[in-house]
């Protein structure tokens, strides 16, 4: 798990490499990897790699980055883990004709991979990865991200160069990177409380696409392509019994967790009392050879939004054996936090979720562990989520009532003055041929999008809907899904939006801005493949949340946790928000409105008036963002 960076120059006419701003790159990702760096820069200064380094596996200083291979025309900067590469590593070692200068180090079977079967090799990575890898020979520059999407990678195209690296803020570290407002990104994130790839808030930075690699070179440019597609690889199971399906499913996921053990650091678990996270705890637990160590984070003070669920955490720690530790936040950690957090997070991200995410990062890496297991994944693979019922309720009568009867009863409801509730979205959605479910954060309806904006704004996106971002994804589904029930919809949109570019990246940013590897067994490709092969009946089966994955960890952890009603990992921003942080709040968007035409002023004073304090929290994301990243930019403030 590191920070990784580069630039390419494909073009005669662009300017050489520069050592210095590969350097400025790495030290603006320094928490990435905080055990070591590294640069590279070719003979002819056209191409340079950076790496941080958090030593994970093969801790030697042979292991570290940028690595090459024997003759040095084959060059690797690499983020992530890959879980297989022991497997691998014998596989090449069977063949013959590699040199190996490691140990096990991951990243050098990355390398010699990549030399036995080109880029294909990625198809034989079970892990989390993004990377670069430079090729000597065939003059060629391959950018990599997972199949999840469980690693960023950003990159950058302008004067005939390529630049690109795990983080935004490397790529700001460039005195000569433009700085500014992608004003059509900000539509799709007052929908989608993220900005979905390949875009980001930032006016010409771009984001990979999960599942997807670039391969640059001097006669083409970047070219993207889509390396993986999930239904390519889901077989669908017909004929077993919901018994036997929980059977494999457990059986599934323990060979996920088991392969996330790999680790020369010591690893633990986030552990919320839920079922996912219970789960995790309980099956990493088990034989091991040691005590595991488990981590939870709560609200100190009777909230009326968020009731604390330590007791659960702490059942299930004690249930496992593990060595538990928790702390509780307060609104004093959040505002003394959200400094930090908009520095993390590079670009907004609208989940206040991230604030529990930083403190319980912090906590496992002040208790002396470097990696850990998060349970991301599990309600969008298993109809986990209380609100994807009604989701699934209301395209059911969408569809019956056709196009026509959508549209004019979304016109009803405008003249009735209800044009802003999201009975009217889906229905305008409907009456366009469109799903009703465009991702699990779905933050504002369109009308609502309309109040917000500026109305300049409000009038350049005049008939633009953030279905734009949600349709290629669509399509794709369409073209491979082998049933078309709806929730299958559902979860495969989340697992190429939501996750990806939103709940991923809290995990991502929040936890390596303490320097902590977070691994994900409940997206595990395998796994998520398998899941996909399900009847959409036997998850929804009885009506039961989740019911399916109660059925396979029942006995694996306590009933108690398996039957309590499903709570949420949250945070209580609308308490906070009748607190100091909604004063706060008002003192940061006063001179947010004032300088920028982004927001209507009178909406947002309108929202501080109403006291929708979850609302405003995400658009407070936005102006914090502002003013770190654009308004106090150098070339704003003349720094160098």
């Amino acid at each position: 798990m590191c920070g990784i960076c580069g630039m390419m120059a494909f073009r005669e006419v662009a300017s050489p490499v520069e050592p210095s701003i590969l350097g400025r790159m790495c030290g603006a990702m320094i928490h990435r990897g905080p055990d070591g760096g590294g640069i590279w820069v070719s003979e002819d200064r056209r191409v340079g790699l950076g790496h941080r380094r958090l030593s994970i596996i093969d801790l030697s200083d042979e292991a570290a980055q940028p690595m090459s291979n024997e003759d040095g025309r084959v060059m690797l900067t690499y983020n992530g883990e890959i879980y297989n590469h022991a497997s691998i590593r014998r596989e090449l070692e069977g063949r013959g004709g590699h040199t190996w200068s490691t140990d096990h180090s991951d990243s050098e079977v990355i390398l010699h991979a990549y030399e036995e079967w080109g880029i294909e090799c990625v198809d034989r990575l079970n892990g989390m990865f993004a990377f670069a890898l430079w090729d000597g020979r065939k003059r060629e520059l391959w950018l990599v991200r997972d199949r999840m999407g469980i690693k960023p990678l950003y990159y950058v195209e302008r004067d005939g160069k390529v630049a690109f690296a795990s983080e935004i803020k490397a790529l700001l570290a460039d005195p000569d990177q433009e700085r500014a407002v992608n004003e059509e990104a900000l539509l799709d994130y007052l929908t989608f409380l993220t900005t979905p790839a390949p875009t980001t808030l930032f006016k010409g930075i771009h984001k990979m696409p999960a599942g997807c690699f670039a391969r640059v070179t001097q006669d083409h440019g970047v070219q993207i392509r889509r390396w993986y597609e999930m239904w390519d690889h889901v077989t669908p199971l017909h004929g077993l019994t919901e018994g036997e399906m929980s059977s494999r499913l457990l059986e599934e996921l323990s060979a996920s967790v088991q392969r996330r053990q790999v680790s020369d650091v010591p690893v633990g678990v986030f552990l919320s009392g839920g079922i996912d996270s219970s789960t995790n705890a309980a099956l990493f637990s088990k034989g091991g050879d040691t005590r595991v160590k488990t981590f939870s984070v709560g609200y100190e003070g009777d909230l009326p939004s968020y009731r604390n669920e330590l007791q659960y955490a702490e059942l299930m720690a004690k249930e496992v054996g593990a060595e538990h530790h928790e702390t509780l936040l307060t609104l004093d950690d959040l505002l003394t936090f959200l400094p930090r957090m908009v520095e993390l997070q590079d670009e907004p991200l609208g989940d206040p979720v991230c604030v529990p995410v930083y403190y319980v990062s912090k906590l496992a890496r002040d208790n002396g562990v470097t990696v850990c297991q998060v349970g991301e994944g599990a309600d969008e693979l298993f109809w986990g989520y209380g609100h994807w019922k009604t989701r699934l309720r209301a395209q059911r009568v969408v569809a019956m009532m056709g196009h026509q009867l959508a549209q004019a009863g979304s016109a009803l409801l405008a003249l009735g003055g209800a044009g802003r509730g999201w009975a009217r979205e889906f229905l305008r959605r409907g009456g366009r041929g469109e799903p009703t479910f465009w991702s699990g954060a779905d933050a504002f309806t369109q009308a609502s999008k309309n109040r917000i904006l500026s109305r300049r704004l409000t009038e350049e996106f005049r008939g633009r809907t953030s279905w734009d971002a949600v349709s290629p994804i669509y399509q794709r589904w369409l073209k491979g899904r082998w049933e078309p029930d709806f929730l299958n919809w559902m979860t495969y949109l989340d697992l190429n939006l939501r996750l990806p570019e939103l709940l991923l990246m809290r995990i991502d940013k929040m936890a390596m801005g303490v320097s902590l590897e977070a691994r994900v067994p409940f997206l595990d490709h395998q796994f998520v493949e398998f899941s996909m092969g399900i009847p959409a009946v036997i998850k929804t089966a009885r009506g039961d949340s989740k019911g399916l994955l109660k059925k396979a960890v029942r006995g694996v952890i306590p009933d108690v946790i398996i039957d309590r009603p499903k709570q949420g990992f949250a945070a209580p921003v609308q308490d906070w928000y009748s607190g100091r942080l909604g004063t706060e709040s008002q003192e940061v968007f006063a001179s947010f409105l004032r300088e920028t035409d982004l927001f209507d002023a009178a909406r947002i004073q309108a929202m501080h008036d109403e006291g929708v304090g979850y609302r405003l929290w995400h658009l407070l994301n936005v102006a914090l963002w502002w003013d770190r990243w654009i308004k106090h930019s150098p070339r704003a403030t003349g720094a160098a």
